[in-house]
């Protein structure tokens, strides 16, 4: 399979006010720590993704604004392209599953060099997107409403971060809904310094059990993001540690290319 993105070079900032810490924003995963009252964030991130029906791609712009220090509303608007066996319309773009982000920050506590931040964050998919016809856990496109609900903890200091994520997945149209469990490990390669310019390295992992159906994915990605003042920029591997579903659905693996930029 062939497919060519143009991928925006949008990656985020890695300064927040009362903070300076050394760790960029997590890659495959959300964050509990804001940047501030009246902050925009533009990001691309893009997967390429394999299973045993065949390839996805998906390419998703995201606008982010900070309406106060503790808030947070965001839109998506990804773009999707599959390669799938025995389809006639393999390679061809659609618009994917609009998605609309809320955020608060419901607990702050920063020190010298670390802070620690707590969250609530929903997340609903609306079905705007071509369906393939394929079942997959973690979605791509499904043309299926969807509502996420969950919690997230982040803890900074200048040596690592630690990121934890909690929430439930609600799909009313299908017999998927499911518990997502993730972690993630931050560790800065570059003593801080100013302007920023950083190199930070990411061990994440995801865990998502269905509910009705018991199946379930565990899986580990692992990136190196580029941070130079208010951008960066990032390159990601997963894959499964465990999977317990259908031969249809297995997962082997996805690559992730992305940036974000700060205004």
């Amino acid at each position: 399979m062939k497919i060519v993105f143009v991928i925006l070079l949008i990656l985020g900032s890695l300064t927040w006010r009362n903070t300076a810490l050394a760790q960029g924003p997590p890659i495959t995963m959300d964050k509990a720590i804001m940047l501030g009252q009246g902050r925009t964030v533009l990001r691309n991130l893009t997967e390429i993704k394999s299973t045993a029906q065949g390839s996805y791609s998906r390419s998703a712009f995201m606008f982010h604004y900070l309406p106060t220090n503790n808030t947070l509303v965001a839109l998506h608007l990804p773009f999707v392209s599959a390669d799938l066996k025995d389809n006639s319309e393999n390679q061809k773009l659609y618009l994917g599953d609009i998605q609309i982000k809320g955020k608060y920050q419901i607990y702050r506590k920063d020190q010298t060099g670390k802070t620690l931040r707590f969250a609530l964050v929903t997340l609903q998919t609306l079905p705007t997107g071509k369906n393939f016809g394929v079942s997959d856990i973690d979605f791509v496109s499904s043309g299926n409403f969807t509502s996420y609900q969950g919690v997230v903890l982040g803890y900074e200091k200048l040596q690592y971060g630690i990121g934890v994520a909690f929430g439930y997945m609600f799909v009313p149209s299908a017999n998927t809904d499911h518990l997502v469990y993730k972690v993630g490990f931050g560790l800065p390669l570059l003593k801080p310094d100013f302007p920023l310019r950083q190199i930070n390295l990411y061990f994440e992992y995801a865990a998502h059990w269905e509910i009705q159906t018991k199946s379930y994915q565990i899986l580990s990605t692992q990136s190196v993001q580029y941070a130079f003042g208010a951008a960066t920029l990032e390159v990601g591997f997963r894959t499964p540690i465990t999977q317990e579903v259908s031969d249809l659905r297995t997962y082997n693996h996805s690559l992730f290319l992305g940036g974000r930029i700060v205004l």
